[in-house]
């Protein structure tokens, strides 16, 4: 007799393990793909590089004039500069020719010296010359500084410049929620393309 009922209390859990064993799990949620994550954040950088590039045409007439008469213009939206003696700097930007987005770069750069804090601006770049869009395109990281001539335009310069008679390759203009800023350079800046 007491076989019997150890039997019957064993055949319950056979069925339970049977039947879940024919049950198929439902499967979790995929992660989005990568490559759409990817897209979200290229549209929000091509979509903050044309607003940076309309606040800068807002806020300085003269730089819509050199636009038209420009190959190429890169723009950085959100370069971040920050650090404690040893600072650096950092961003990503589009590259836009005859109004569309042609390519994707990173902009870096380390400096030295006393300097404490953090802030971040926008930078764009006016190319000229075919000759400059294409050092651009060639180079393994451009180091700002090194091949094109480069002009970074202060305010007064901004007031003053004419494109009529346009003598370097590339003009910059380094702008943050004030309008130019002051003393901004250059020097010291990698570009980088990111992706083909």
């Amino acid at each position: 007799m007491f076989k019997p009922m150890r039997f019957a209390a064993i055949v319950p859990i056979l069925l339970m393990v049977v039947a879940s064993s024919s049950i198929q799990a439902a499967p979790f949620p995929a992660d989005p793909p990568s490559s759409s994550k990817d897209q979200a954040k290229d549209a929000k950088l091509r979509n903050d590089s044309f607003a940076a590039l309309n606040s800068l045409y807002a806020s300085e007439p003269k730089a819509k004039e050199f636009a038209g008469k420009s190959k190429a213009i890169l723009v950085f939206p959100n370069i971040l500069k920050a650090g404690f003696m040893v600072g650096g700097q950092g961003g990503d930007g589009v590259l836009i020719e005859r109004g569309k987005v042609v390519g994707k770069f990173n902009l870096s750069a380390a400096s030295f010296g006393f300097q404490a804090g953090a802030q971040s601006f926008a930078q764009v770049m006016f190319f000229t010359t075919n000759e400059a869009v294409a050092y651009l395109d060639k180079s393994d990281g451009w180091s700002v500084g090194v091949g094109p001539s480069i002009v970074v335009m202060d305010q007064g310069m901004a007031k003053s410049a004419t494109t009529q008679t346009l003598s370097s390759d590339v003009y910059v203009f380094i702008f943050g929620q004030r309008g130019l800023m002051g003393g901004a350079g250059v020097q010291g800046q990698k570009i980088t393309r990111i992706g083909n």
